[in-house]
């Protein structure tokens, strides 16, 4: 996907609305230096799915007065839902009897589940596919990959079994609608994520484990571009406007089980649940990722869920593969030994030096070749993912070269808050190492919720308890992915503005 220039997205959605705020928390403040211009994305950065691209990655129009918004969304109902009378309607088990079902493959979800952990073991574990110490699992890109590792004991355990009770179980704690993950072009509408939590973390300690499914939903109707996937944004719109919260389950039950109708052809969208939008694609695919706490150090860990065929039959597999913006914490020391650091150091680290100086804090950005990428993100250890501590206070060529960008742009940022902005993006970084920490500029990261953005813990809501979420999504990411949304549903065909997502198919009076 090739992100738009800055000022023409500004261009293109200043007529459609004339104020919208990203939200930023307290955590940030004005800008004290000119913000660079935020560079072309790689075509690349949709498969290798970092945390920030689409069109949430793009400036939004500044305020110029009163809001006009035309369709706000009440983000608790529209973009993060953890209200337990909703997610009663996804049980764990519904959810892998549905990838199960949707593979076509003859097994149980408790032999994928058993599989899955298996992952977490030393070879020859149950057979079933890849182990931690497997080729290509160990030490991928030549960085730790813990093996074995705790989480492997629940190979051996029935997650289904007595749900309301079993500590072993799951129980769901947040769907997530990030449609700002969907890419101008709209060759896919975003992702959609459902978490669940180990129920034994409910009581604190060290036998946590929380998982999430990101699933990237398809566009039945690409040829209409981001406006062929409006259906899924009006779909999430809709919920702030539906007082029952049992109607909403409803509605979220169908739209991740089922899918939605599609006005604009005859294909419906598919079922968020489906193992093609886990994994199973080469691209446009989403994954699955962990956060494990059952033994320290705490890391947090990405999977793919793939159908593999030979010559006995098929098999439904869970597959490690590397963190998404997630490079070996050796590349950014400067007497680092690993074959990558000298050309990270000299050249792939370099080239998103200006990305990360847009003084923004939803925007700064990072995409690197996935061979630079680890097998785990580590939220404890001082050094293995804390690239601010690997990449130390004396000089070096390396910090030579990043200044040497910087001057270039120009930024009056320094080579360390520059990493110190990378390793906020890795998941160690944005769950623990980087809260509270100074970037530079005037921005400071925001606080998870130790570890974690959303919780096993409950607070009273609006319809009964709902599980807590981070102050850095209260106050910093869920307005800036508010922000997307309504910037696009405010638009419409006949304001005679061609965006981003409009072509001449979908929109002749704005796109002759």
């Amino acid at each position: 996907m090739k992100s738009l220039n800055p000022k023409t997205w500004a261009a293109l959605l200043g007529a459609t609305m004339l104020s919208l705020t990203s939200g930023c928390g307290s955590s940030a403040s004005e800008p004290e230096e000119p913000t660079p211009s935020a560079p072309v994305v790689e075509e690349q950065s949709e498969n290798l799915h970092p945390e920030r691209r689409g069109i949430g990655a793009l400036p939004l129009p500044a305020r110029q007065g009163p809001s006009a918004m035309l369709v706000p969304v009440d983000p608790r109902r529209s973009l993060v839902v953890t209200d337990q009378i909703i997610l009663a309607r996804f049980p764990f088990k519904d959810v892998m009897d549905k990838l199960v079902l949707t593979s076509g493959v003859p097994t149980t979800s408790l032999d994928v589940f058993h599989q899955w952990w298996d992952t977490a073991r030393v070879a020859p574990g149950l057979g079933l596919g890849p182990n931690c110490n497997s080729p290509g699992v160990a030490n991928m890109n030549g960085f730790p990959y813990a093996c074995p590792r705790a989480e492997g004991i629940q190979a051996t355990v029935d997650p289904f079994f007595n749900p309301t009770s079993n500590p072993d179980s799951y129980l769901p704690i947040g769907l997530f609608n990030r449609f700002d993950l969907a890419p101008a072009n709209g060759s896919n509408c975003g992702e959609y994520r459902i978490a669940f939590a180990k129920r034994s973390g409910i009581s604190g300690g060290i036998n946590r484990n929380l998982i999430i499914f990101e699933a990237m939903l398809p566009n039945p109707s690409p040829a209409l571009g981001l406006e062929g996937c409006r259906p899924v944004a009006d779909f999430w719109s809709n919920l702030t406007a539906q007082p029952s919260a049992s109607t909403r389950a409803a509605m979220l039950r169908d739209f991740y089980f089922n899918g939605l109708p599609n006005p604009n052809g005859p294909t419906n969208f598919m079922p968020v649940l489906h193992i093609d939008n886990l994994g199973n694609r080469p691209r446009e695919s989403g994954q699955v990722r962990s956060n494990q706490f059952m033994q320290n150090n705490w890391n947090l860990r990405e999977f793919k869920i793939q159908r593999e065929c030979g010559t006995t039959g098929c098999a439904l597999r869970f597959i490690p593969v590397t963190v998404k913006t997630n490079p070996g914490g050796t590349l950014f020391n400067p007497l680092s030994a690993h074959p990558l650091a000298p050309g990270f150091q000299s050249v792939d680290f370099i080239s998103q030096v200006p990305s990360l100086a847009v003084n923004d804090i939803n925007l700064f950005n990072m995409v690197l070749p996935d061979n630079r990428n680890s097998g785990q993100s580590d939220a404890q250890s001082p050094t293995e993912n804390h690239y601010v501590n690997q990449f130390g206070t004396g000089p070096s060529a390396f910090r030579t070269n990043i200044q040497s960008s910087l001057s270039t742009i120009p930024s009056t940022l320094t080579p360390d808050q520059v990493v110190a902005r990378a390793m906020a993006l890795s998941c160690a970084g944005c769950h623990q190492l980087s809260v509270g920490r100074d970037l530079g500029g005037g921005i400071t990261w925001p606080f998870s919720l130790r570890f974690v953005h959303v919780s096993e813990q409950t607070e009273p809501g609006p319809d009964g308890p709902r599980h807590q979420i981070s102050p850095a999504l209260i106050n910093v990411f869920i307005p800036h992915r508010k922000a997307v949304l309504e910037t696009f549903l405010n638009s419409s065909c006949g304001d005679a503005v061609c965006a981003a997502w409009e072509t001449h198919a979908s929109c002749s009076a704005d796109c002759p």
